[in-house]
């Protein structure tokens, strides 16, 4: 399942792009790989992120994974659920289990990831 709505890092992050923040959390293709995650990691309301830079981290029982942030910014919201529910990315990665909401420092950030098109060609490879 790839949404067409969104857009995708080739890390497996995935952005809903909005005004003035954008939702990011990672795929379904990625909770699958990671299996059933266990522990997120996210980082408070405030801090300032880059493009590429690991901003947290998502702990399965098979592994320890980090996620990049796909803008840079500033993170406005951190989904405070997945402490109690970190099974949420697992269930609804593209819902419930988002990760942060990030305000960018350029509004045309998301322009250079990958469309649904592009994302689902890179993991059918």
């Amino acid at each position: 399942m790839i949404p067409d709505d969104l857009r995708y890092t080739p890390e497996h992050e995935w952005v809903r792009p909005g005004q003035p923040a954008v939702r990011v959390g990672i795929t379904d293709f990625a909770q699958d790989a990671l299996g059933d995650i266990v522990y997120v990691q996210l980082p408070d309301p405030g801090t300032a992120v880059q493009t590429g830079q690991a901003f947290g981290e998502v702990e399965s029982t098979k592994s320890v994974s980090e996620i990049y942030a796909p803008v840079a910014g500033t993170v406005v919201a951190s989904n405070t659920r997945l402490a109690d529910e970190p099974e949420l990315i697992n269930t609804d990665p593209y819902g419930e289990g988002w990760l942060v909401e990030i305000e960018p420092t350029d509004p045309d950030g998301t322009g250079q990831l990958l469309d649904a098109a592009g994302y689902r060609e890179l993991t059918e490879k």
